[in-house]
């Protein structure tokens, strides 16, 4: 073999002439020397959302779109999912590797506790770039009908979202304050049921109300509110004291008049974030750019999602419990939003 382009060598030498065949010679280094690191800088990213009823599978598209645009090299495929609970086990078994996830169930995540506890898992193979939005508790019931407080909710049929989901843990922790017990369904009876499920089945009757943690407003429960006018049920001050002794990474939210069609004033409720949280495998040199894109980008990932706005700098690291990728570190370190 080194003999034949020996000879094609020496006869493709005289052909082109000396000086241009080493000019040749040299841009063809220059092209092999530099290909690897150009193909080490393409990354094809799996990102773990939520329903297409929700707020994270739409948020995420908007964010992807964004972080394909602006980071050289990078695809993320947005797929839906079950929402935080799956994506931390799809993080955590290697299925993705990037999510969204609500805080609280992330550090369930790590630690092996709540849902994870059961099945004796823990997952510490993941860390966090920052926050997205407040994931808002929003109960609801007709507005024509016998439910006037949470405390009605008793011996009535309550959507609480899919078994296993954030917003499942979110209901049972939640509502077991106000004494509706999941575990008894005497004086309760929780319907395991999607965003898009509850829509229908509140459509159709076949529940009295529901518990969602999603963004304000959604699209769902604008669709449900459209069709059969909705109440939004508050938690009290007393009730609020109680949720943030057992549950400290809720905080207070206030649902503002008019976010809804027909919703003249103000609802007092809590909220817990989400963030965007990744494999520790990842390399800091993308992290770093996905951060920096994710921050500095806000306001065109605002025009894919409304629910793009909630990026701030008061509360891109609130609340969160699990530690930061050292790429994001490096970025939230430089912009003086992490010690």
């Amino acid at each position: 073999m080194n003999h034949s382009f020996g000879i094609f060598n020496a006869g493709f030498r005289r052909a082109l002439g000396g000086q241009k065949f080493l000019a040749l010679l040299l841009a063809l280094l220059v092209s092999f020397a530099i290909a690897p690191e150009s193909l080490a800088k393409e990354a094809k990213l799996l990102f773990a959302t939520g329903g297409v009823a929700g707020t994270f599978y739409p948020l995420g598209g908007a964010i992807a779109q964004v972080w394909n645009q602006k980071v050289p090299g990078l695809n993320v495929t947005v797929q839906s999912s079950g929402g935080s609970v799956e994506n931390v086990r799809l993080l955590g078994t290697q299925g993705a590797e990037v999510g969204l996830c609500m805080n609280d169930i992330a550090y369930y995540g790590q630690n092996g506790l709540e849902v994870f506890k059961a099945k004796n898992e823990k997952y510490t193979n993941f860390s966090a770039i920052g926050n997205i939005y407040p994931d808002v508790v929003q109960m609801f019931a007709r507005k024509d009908g016998p439910i006037q407080s949470i405390a009605d909710f008793k011996d009535k049929k309550i959507s609480v979202g899919p078994p296993g989901s954030g917003t499942e843990i979110s209901a049972r922790q939640v509502l077991g304050i106000y004494g509706l017990d999941f575990k008894a369904r005497k004086d309760f009876k929780p319907q395991y049921l999607s965003f898009a499920e509850s829509a229908d089945h509140f459509r159709d009757k076949l529940i009295d109300g529901g518990y969602f943690v999603v963004a304000v407003p959604n699209s769902a429960l604008q669709d449900i509110n459209l069709m059969h006018p909705i109440r939004f049920l508050e938690i009290d001050d007393p009730n609020f004291k109680k949720i943030i002794q057992a549950y400290p990474l809720y905080a207070r939210f206030e649902i503002s008049a008019n976010a809804y069609s027909g919703l003249s004033s103000p609802v007092k409720t809590i909220a817990v974030y989400s963030a965007i949280v990744v494999r520790n495998d990842m390399p800091a040199d993308l992290v770093y750019q996905m951060t920096k894109t994710l921050f500095e980008e806000r306001a065109l990932i605002a025009q894919g999602h409304a629910a793009g706005k909630y990026i701030t700098p008061e509360t891109f690291t609130a609340g969160i419990a699990i530690p930061f990728h050292p790429g994001a570190q490096k970025y939230l370190k430089e912009k003086g939003l992490l010690k």
